[in-house]
């Protein structure tokens, strides 16, 4: 009888199977992200969201950050769509504060997320929900911060927030503003505009997300673990260190937390950090919001979003762990 040799055990071979397996984990949901994101590009009025929003400033933006739970969008896609929303008359604020919860507050993410902390097989009713900290954790911090923002950018006229070309678009008061390739209004042709934004919003994030999951597969298996243990054990690096790898990784909030779960070596508060900003403010993001918001104000939201986050991690996972164990 003959034995196929098994080959020998090697660092190229950890980094492949680390690879394989987060890959296979996280694609699925970002395959279902697009396709979603795609049929709401197509199939979507977008001033319906203008039509079922509160006439009120701050209640309309309370409303807009749970808007991601109806209209499911990932970060790569919600850019453009706030953009034309925008330019159809929708406030700033929910603008605004939909871009920045969407990503986070919607139900493909609620679901990756339970998936990749294992929360899943501990819920198994309204009841026991308790068990899933991390999702809902995550799920209302995104929201408190992006409503937080919301009410910020209130305070301000939009030609204080958004780029004068952005600006005039809204002065203009176009319908069809935005959309110099709309699709046709058949049904046929609608569907193929979504599968098409879906296959381009999946080749997009699969770039992001393979080079994001390279760099985490040679990070947790050639790197010491063990250089890691002073930076993730130090309350006042761990939280900075792994908001700034949120930036540089830049990968789509439907598979992220299949990199943060097996960072074993940092606290859950600082997962919560990572899983929370990274949607909200990476590399490619800050040259998408620089297409439609001046400078200073792409500035200012990597600096505010960066400290409120990271005030707010710690003693939020301790208040979400408080509250699941009562």
């Amino acid at each position: 009888m003959f034995f196929v040799a098994q080959p020998e055990p090697s660092r190229l071979g950890d980094v492949l199977m680390a690879f394989l397996s987060i890959v296979f984990e996280g694609a699925p949901y970002i395959l279902v992200g697009t396709v979603l994101s795609g049929l709401i590009a197509a199939f979507l009025d977008s001033r319906l969201l203008d039509k079922v929003l509160p006439k009120n400033g701050v209640l309309s933006t309370l409303v807009a950050g749970v808007l991601g739970l109806v209209f499911p969008v990932c970060e790569c896609a919600v850019v453009p769509v706030i953009k034309r929303l925008v330019q159809k008359g929708l406030p700033v604020s929910c603008a605004v504060t939909y871009m920045l919860a969407a990503p986070i507050m919607n139900p493909i993410v609620a679901i990756s997320t339970l998936t990749a902390f294992k929360e899943f097989q501990k819920v198994t009713g309204w009841e026991t929900l308790g068990n899933a900290t991390m999702t809902i954790s995550r799920l209302s911090l995104g929201y408190a911060v992006a409503v937080i923002v919301g009410l910020i950018v209130l305070r301000f006229r939009p030609d204080q927030i958004l780029k004068p070309k952005v600006v005039e678009g809204i002065a203009k008061a176009n319908p069809d503003a935005g959309h110099a390739h709309a699709p046709a209004s058949s049904f046929n042709a609608k569907l193929v505009h979504a599968m098409r934004a879906a296959m381009g919003d999946f080749l997009d994030t699969t770039m992001y997300f393979t080079i994001g999951v390279i760099i985490t597969s040679v990070f947790n298996t050639q790197v010491d673990q063990s250089i890691l243990n002073t930076v993730a054990s130090n309350e006042w690096l761990a939280l900075p260190s792994i908001m700034g790898l949120a930036v540089v990784l830049s990968l789509c909030s439907t598979s992220d937390a299949f990199i943060a779960a097996p960072m074993a070596v940092f606290s859950m508060a600082a997962k919560l950090a990572f899983l929370v900003f990274g949607p909200m403010m990476d590399i490619k993001l800050l040259f998408m919001y620089s297409g439609v918001f001046k400078r200073r104000v792409v500035l200012a939201l990597l600096i505010g979003l960066f400290f409120l986050i990271g005030v707010l991690s710690e003693p939020w996972m301790m208040m979400i762990q408080k509250l699941a164990a009562k």
